[in-house]
């Protein structure tokens, strides 16, 4: 991954150079893509919803006041993005289509269970409220620190701790095999 700041991309992005927007997927599809997980609940939607907001950014790059913020305003693109996905399928978020699943990778108990677990998961992810699941995602699934994701998300670093907690609090009850993890 390049060593360039989030502004020099965008820089370069806006002066139509396709490796730096190929740099700028690289760095935020993944983040991208929890967001849009948190909001839609659906892995598919999710994949759809990640594609279209990046697209979006990339031909609005001139849009991008703060460059060197690039990667909460692409977050803030999925998550509205995402609510729009919503609101135009009017349909129950909670979908197992698009899951892929590897031929000769398991039994097929061992497959079903895993369809099984996968689906509780995310129907336990589905309680939690849009902003916990978020930071649940980024900090769990992604790595980011606390600090990375309040000022990605625009919270106070001492609400997203909470956020965390209390969303893995909850996961905890739905999901009571689950292992404590750090706090």
């Amino acid at each position: 991954m390049t060593g360039e700041t989030d502004a020099q991309l965008v820089a370069r992005v806006r002066r139509g150079e396709r490796a730096a927007a190929e740099a700028l997927a690289q760095r935020w599809l993944r983040a991208c893509r929890a967001v849009a997980l948190a909001v839609t609940r659906d892995e598919a939607d999710a994949d759809d919803v990640c594609q279209d907001a990046f697209v979006s950014a990339i031909q609005r790059i001139d849009d991008c006041r703060n460059p060197e913020r690039f990667g909460a305003w692409l977050l803030q693109i999925a998550r509205n993005r995402g609510h729009d996905h919503l609101r135009a399928r009017a349909r129950p978020v909670l979908s197992l289509e698009g899951m892929e699943i590897e031929s000769g990778e398991a039994s097929p108990q061992r497959l079903a269970e895993r369809g099984d677990e996968r689906t509780r998961l995310l129907a336990a992810l589905g309680e939690l409220p849009q902003e916990r699941r978020e930071v649940l995602l980024l900090h769990d699934l992604e790595g980011w620190t606390h600090r990375e994701i309040a000022e990605r998300m625009g919270l106070p670093p001492g609400t997203v701790r909470s956020h965390l907690h209390h969303a893995r609090r909850k996961m905890r009850t739905l999901l009571p095999e689950l292992e404590e993890g750090e706090e």
